[in-house]
């Protein structure tokens, strides 16, 4: 779903209000009902992530990872199943998966210093606010990579179905890269298409929503490159993006937010 400027930075104020928590995400829901939930998810995990690279330093100062650890033991010691780490993130507006690798290497490196080893039940009460964070962190985490890598993946065999649907011929990153090239779109046209108008030689799946930060990152480090290398391409990204970023076609770059039914086969 494509968002005006207008429309997209609403969307960024009402974030900027509440803390970034799954109640927030429902209120996101209920105060804009008519765009699209994987739209709303992807730019609520945009702005969350915008937050955490603004405030990461402070959270990794001697004295804050000193006294989040402190903050662990004492919470440990009256309830060892109580989702200290989980509640200490939530209460300083930190991703859950961070502050409990802040806590465990701290846990750790005392561990390293001690004649003492830890018990089973220290390591495995680490282990389990651990996994409390890591399950509850939708932003950051193994568990979010997975879940992010899956959905791009996902998007690319789909994008793959589509093209053989309509019989586009067509080179995959995995067989572009067999052939010696570093840095390739998804899919290069063996045949030329026309979008729109638009001449395209390849395209690129992108499973977020087009906001400025992201696609300026990936005009300077990706788009320009294929533009250079291959010639003009087409970006699909799949949960949206800024309809003024799409600005570009006359240069040789196409947005879209789904697979385009203007297709002439040259």
């Amino acid at each position: 779903m494509k968002l005006t400027k207008a429309q997209y930075e609403e969307v960024v104020q009402f974030l900027a209000q509440v803390p970034p928590t799954r109640q927030s995400l429902r209120k996101l829901k209920e105060k804009f009902p008519s765009q699209s939930q994987s739209t709303l998810l992807s730019i609520f995990s945009q702005e969350y992530q915008k937050l955490i690279k603004k405030t990461h330093a402070k959270h990794h100062t001697p004295e804050a990872t000193e006294a989040y650890y402190q903050r662990y033991l004492k919470g440990v010691s009256k309830n060892a199943a109580s989702p200290v780490l989980l509640e200490l993130a939530n209460e300083v507006d930190f991703a859950p998966s961070l502050m409990a690798r802040i806590v465990l290497e701290r846990f750790l490196q005392e561990q390293d210093g001690s004649v003492r080893k830890p018990t089973h039940v220290h390591l495995l009460t680490a282990i389990f606010i651990c996994l409390q964070c890591i399950a509850n962190d939708y932003c950051y985490g193994p568990l979010v990579d997975c879940i992010k890598h899956a959905i791009g993946y996902e998007h690319e065999v789909l994008l793959q179905e589509m093209l053989l649907k309509r019989n586009i011929s067509f080179l995959a990153e995995d067989q572009l890269r067999a052939k010696g090239y570093d840095k390739t779109p998804d899919f290069i046209l063996e045949v030329p298409i026309a979008v729109e108008g638009h001449i395209i030689h390849w395209i690129e799946s992108k499973a977020s929503f087009g906001d400025e930060c992201s696609h300026q990152a990936y005009l300077n480090d990706q788009f320009w490159s294929y533009w250079n290398r291959f010639g003009p391409g087409l970006v699909i990204y799949w949960y949206g993006f800024i309809e003024e970023l799409d600005c570009h076609r006359n240069r040789g770059i196409l947005l879209k937010d789904c697979f385009p039914t203007d297709i002439a086969v040259l």
